[in-house]
């Protein structure tokens, strides 16, 4: 006698993924300008920092709105995506947290800023790969 067990996945809608992977993609911008500016110190480098925060925020917003969307959406399958809200709201505040200390004067906003940038794409990258932990190669959605 064989026993099937068939493992319930969770996938991450496309509107998520899309959502998720610019807010990332401006976070990591804003982190390489936090690092250009802590090498040569041109304020410029942290206009551009701020410009893409508050861009990844905005696109953290639409990515938080979508996960709360998911959750209602899927009742069955509430862990997966109750960790992906909490690891996007997670990022959203502490890049806001980060925005604000942008905000500052620039000679001010070191190295918090730049430890604050590091741990929201740590966080970014955390939540998009617990979105896509239950997809594999192969698999069908």
């Amino acid at each position: 006698m064989a026993v099937i067990v068939e493992r319930i996945r969770w996938v991450l809608h496309p509107l998520n993924a899309v959502l998720l992977a610019g807010a990332l993609a401006l976070f990591l911008a804003a982190l390489l300008s936090d690092i250009a500016y802590f090498r040569s110190y041109e304020i410029q480098w942290n206009n551009f920092s701020s410009w893409l925060l508050a861009g990844g925020l905005i696109l953290g917003a639409c990515a938080f709105i979508a996960a709360v969307v998911e959750l209602f959406r899927n009742r069955w399958r509430v862990w997966p995506v109750l960790i992906y809200a909490m690891l996007v709201l997670a990022t959203w505040i502490l890049g806001l947290i980060d925005e604000l200390v942008h905000a500052k004067d620039a000679w001010a906003i070191m190295p918090a800023g730049l430890v604050l940038s590091v741990v929201v794409v740590v966080l970014a990258c955390a939540a998009l790969w617990v979105a896509f932990a239950g997809m594999r190669a192969g698999d069908v959605p």
